[in-house]
């Protein structure tokens, strides 16, 4: 299964409710302002490097580099583009979004 997260992990509950809710073997990904999850030095820092462990974790490049965030991506979390986003959705069958 792919999770997909687009809200940002300071106001919202979406990224530890999915956490808990996942599954080894499936897959997260960050969007939009989800992917400040996926910086180094911040209170998720050590979830998601816990969640790398069993679960396979993406970011969408696009929304990090919007952000300014590409030079703090933590190690284990991979960035992809639009074309590796559907790429993700055609490997996992189901996906969830968390809104």
């Amino acid at each position: 299964m792919l999770h997909i997260i687009n809200k940002s992990p300071f106001a919202s509950n979406a990224l530890d409710t999915c956490l808990r809710m996942a599954q080894a073997g499936h897959a997260v990904l960050l969007i939009e302002d989800a992917v400040y999850a996926a910086t180094q030095g911040n209170a998720t820092t050590e979830r998601m490097r816990q969640a790398g462990t069993k679960l396979s974790l993406f970011v969408l490049q696009p929304d990090l580099d919007a952000r300014g965030m590409t030079a703090k991506l933590q190690d284990g979390i991979t960035p992809v583009d639009y074309a590796g986003f559907v790429d993700l959705v055609e490997k996992y069958p189901t996906s969830q979004s968390w809104l």
